[in-house]
Protein backbone atom coordinates (compact mmCIF):
# COMPACT_ATOMS: atom_id res chain seq x y z
CA UNK A 1 0.00 0.00 0.00
CA UNK A 2 1.40 3.40 -0.94
CA UNK A 3 1.74 6.24 1.55
CA UNK A 4 -1.10 8.12 -0.16
CA UNK A 5 -3.38 5.08 0.07
CA UNK A 6 -2.53 4.68 3.77
CA UNK A 7 -3.37 8.34 4.39
CA UNK A 8 -6.71 8.02 2.59
CA UNK A 9 -7.56 4.93 4.64
CA UNK A 10 -6.62 6.71 7.87
CA UNK A 11 -8.57 9.83 6.85
CA UNK A 12 -11.73 7.77 6.39
CA UNK A 13 -11.33 6.42 9.93
CA UNK A 14 -10.58 9.70 11.71
CA UNK A 15 -10.55 12.87 9.55
CA UNK A 16 -10.03 15.26 12.49
CA UNK A 17 -6.98 13.39 13.78
CA UNK A 18 -5.46 13.13 10.32
CA UNK A 19 -5.97 16.85 9.70
CA UNK A 20 -4.10 17.61 12.93
CA UNK A 21 -1.26 15.32 11.84
CA UNK A 22 -1.19 17.01 8.43
CA UNK A 23 -1.03 20.45 10.03
CA UNK A 24 1.91 19.27 12.16
CA UNK A 25 3.72 18.22 8.98
CA UNK A 26 2.87 21.29 6.91
CA UNK A 27 6.46 22.59 6.79
CA UNK A 28 7.81 19.16 5.85
CA UNK A 29 5.21 18.86 3.09
CA UNK A 30 6.12 22.30 1.76
CA UNK A 31 9.79 21.26 1.61
CA UNK A 32 8.92 18.05 -0.22
CA UNK A 33 6.76 19.87 -2.76
CA UNK A 34 9.45 22.52 -3.24
CA UNK A 35 12.10 19.87 -3.92
CA UNK A 36 9.84 17.99 -6.33
CA UNK A 37 9.00 21.21 -8.17
CA UNK A 38 12.64 22.23 -8.31
CA UNK A 39 13.76 18.83 -9.56
CA UNK A 40 11.01 18.87 -12.21
CA UNK A 41 11.87 22.41 -13.31
CA UNK A 42 15.53 21.46 -13.60
CA UNK A 43 14.52 18.27 -15.46
CA UNK A 44 16.65 16.17 -13.09
CA UNK A 45 16.18 12.58 -12.06
CA UNK A 46 16.74 11.59 -8.44
CA UNK A 47 20.06 10.04 -9.49
CA UNK A 48 21.19 13.21 -11.25
CA UNK A 49 20.21 15.44 -8.34
CA UNK A 50 21.91 13.11 -5.87
CA UNK A 51 25.11 13.26 -7.89
CA UNK A 52 25.02 17.08 -7.95
CA UNK A 53 24.28 17.29 -4.21
CA UNK A 54 26.85 14.68 -3.22
CA UNK A 55 24.43 12.23 -1.68
CA UNK A 56 22.74 9.00 -2.67
CA UNK A 57 19.61 8.56 -4.76
CA UNK A 58 18.15 6.77 -1.74
CA UNK A 59 18.46 9.94 0.36
CA UNK A 60 16.69 12.01 -2.30
CA UNK A 61 13.93 9.38 -2.46
CA UNK A 62 13.60 9.27 1.34
CA UNK A 63 13.30 13.05 1.43
CA UNK A 64 10.68 13.12 -1.31
CA UNK A 65 8.70 10.43 0.51
CA UNK A 66 8.84 12.17 3.89
CA UNK A 67 11.13 9.59 5.47
CA UNK A 68 14.16 11.87 5.83
CA UNK A 69 14.27 15.13 7.76
CA UNK A 70 16.93 17.18 5.95
CA UNK A 71 19.39 19.47 7.66
CA UNK A 72 19.77 23.09 6.62
CA UNK A 73 23.19 22.14 5.22
CA UNK A 74 21.54 19.49 3.00
CA UNK A 75 18.92 21.97 1.77
CA UNK A 76 21.67 24.50 0.98
CA UNK A 77 23.53 21.88 -1.05
CA UNK A 78 20.35 21.07 -2.99
CA UNK A 79 19.73 24.76 -3.67
CA UNK A 80 23.34 25.34 -4.76
CA UNK A 81 23.29 22.26 -7.00
CA UNK A 82 20.20 23.63 -8.75
CA UNK A 83 21.47 27.19 -8.99
CA UNK A 84 18.91 28.67 -6.62
CA UNK A 85 19.06 30.26 -3.18
CA UNK A 86 17.57 28.72 -0.05
CA UNK A 87 15.20 31.15 1.65
CA UNK A 88 13.57 30.57 5.02
CA UNK A 89 10.68 32.66 6.30
CA UNK A 90 9.35 32.64 9.83
CA UNK A 91 5.83 33.99 10.16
Amino acid sequence: MTQAQELKKEFRKDPVSLRAKYDELEVEQQLIVALLDLRETQKLTQVELARLVGTSQANISKFENGKFNPSVAFLKRVAAACGVKLNVYLR
